[in-house]
């Protein structure tokens, strides 16, 4: 019997058996030489993600000046990484460190939600920040007038309630499968393709993951190459060759990130659609897709933006000031007390 069967709930449903194991079994990395030293890089990865975003997230908040529509985009952008990898990671160490493959099905579930939530958090708010740029170069006298903070913020929060709603969707569908075979998921954490180790049918499951993958993924890119197209036609009507490179340079960062994300990522799936892939390949591939554009974001964000990096500066200067009123006042005091 496979692991993770010993013990089970049996659930009839209008004469229908479901049976829900009590834990899946992760199989990670199976046969793979020095794998242990690969758990170790992601969790340098994960160090540096959460230092990253954290740095992007403090800086957004402290400076004024970064409070626009644009910079309320890039810190959810953040906030979305940083829990992303924290869904995904910190159940890396727990295999690694404790030797701990076994998540219980309730905890399964609510990695598969948390995992894919903020995945599709990441792709709809990197549209965001496309919309964003489209209508600063293409519109820009209107700019502040259509993209206010109030209305990016509805905008990111419609996508919130989107992506909680279709991901709840996508995970309820999995308790209606029986999983009376094999308990063992071939990844390191509770992807939805742990629908074709059920005995019952799981056709709604495939639709609906075939669905979202072009909805969330594939959809949102093609809106993101049409609207640097747009953003092209207009730059081609901008005479001034230094408007042309100051208009261009506040698209670059946004251009990168949308490269790391979206082109390993869909280069995976399509792959797997197309041709058969090892579960290592497949497995070392998404890990790396999911980690390592979290890690870049911040550190791309910080020295690519121009804004970024001068309230960095102004925030420094700032924070010595403080500290060096804060000795004189502590060597007033000690003078006094004296």
């Amino acid at each position: 019997m496979s692991v993770g069967l010993t013990s089970m709930q049996s659930v009839s449903l209008s004469n229908a058996t479901f049976i829900r194991p009590s834990s899946f079994y992760l199989i990670g990395l199976y046969n793979v030489p020095h794998a242990k030293y690969f758990y170790v890089f992601l969790c340098i990865v994960y160090a540096v993600t959460v230092l990253g975003n954290f740095f992007i997230m403090g800086t957004i908040y402290l400076a004024r000046s970064l409070h626009t529509a644009k910079y309320i985009a890039v810190f959810n952008l953040a906030l979305c990484d940083l829990c992303g990898s924290s869904a995904l990671i910190p159940k890396v160490l727990d295999m690694f460190l404790v030797e701990n493959q076994y998540i219980s099905y309730e905890a399964c579930l609510g990695n598969m939600f948390f995992v894919y939530v903020f995945m599709t958090m990441q792709s709809l708010t990197l549209l965001a920040m496309a919309y964003d740029r489209l209508i600063a170069i293409c519109f820009p006298l209107r700019y502040h007038a259509i993209l206010t903070n109030t209305a990016m913020t509805l905008i990111i929060g419609a996508m919130w309630i989107f992506s909680l709603s279709v991901i709840t969707l996508m995970v309820a569908l999995i308790t209606r499968l029986s999983f009376c075979r094999s308990t063992t998921v071939d990844s390191y954490f509770c992807d939805h393709g742990l629908f074709y180790l059920a005995c019952n049918d799981y056709s709604m499951n495939f639709i609906i993951g075939n669905v979202l993958t072009a909805a969330l993924l594939y959809f949102p890119l093609i809106l993101i190459a049409l609207s640097y197209v747009c953003i092209g036609f207009a730059l081609q009507n901008i005479s001034h060759g230094a408007e042309q490179s100051k208009a261009m340079k506040t698209c670059i960062s946004h251009v990168i990130l949308v490269a790391m994300f979206y082109l390993p990522i869909i280069s995976v799936y399509t792959i797997a659609f197309t041709i058969p892939i090892s579960a290592n390949v497949r497995i070392i591939n998404t890990a790396l897709t999911q980690t390592i554009p979290p890690m870049l974001n911040p550190i791309i964000y910080t020295l690519k933006t121009e804004e970024i990096l001068q309230c960095i500066k102004v925030l420094f200067k700032q924070t010595r000031v403080i500290s060096a009123v804060e000795r004189s006042v502590k060597k007033d005091c000690k003078k006094l007390t004296h």
